[in-house]
């Protein structure tokens, strides 16, 4: 399950996103979204969990967790029509 993670604080690491998800399992992918021009975080990330049950648990438990001072919001990513 493909996961959105946004109001992340813009200097939060790929790998502190990465180690939050890893609690409730298995993580395929963690990509934190970059600027092209200043290469600097755009505040949002991707993490993809092949477990739904593990993705559902996450999404529940980190929705609105408190990360570097900002609460992020967490949720099920949907893709483009």
């Amino acid at each position: 399950m493909k996961i959105l993670v946004r109001n992340l604080n813009r200097n939060v690491k790929e790998e502190e996103i990465k180690t939050l998800f890893v609690e409730y399992g298995e993580v395929e992918s963690c990509t934190l979204i970059l600027d092209k021009v200043t290469n600097k975080s755009k505040g949002f990330s991707f993490v993809s969990m092949p477990v739904p049950r593990e993705a559902k648990a996450a999404i529940k438990n980190l929705n609105g967790k408190e990360v570097s001072g900002q609460k992020i919001r967490v949720k099920k990513a949907v893709d483009p029509q």
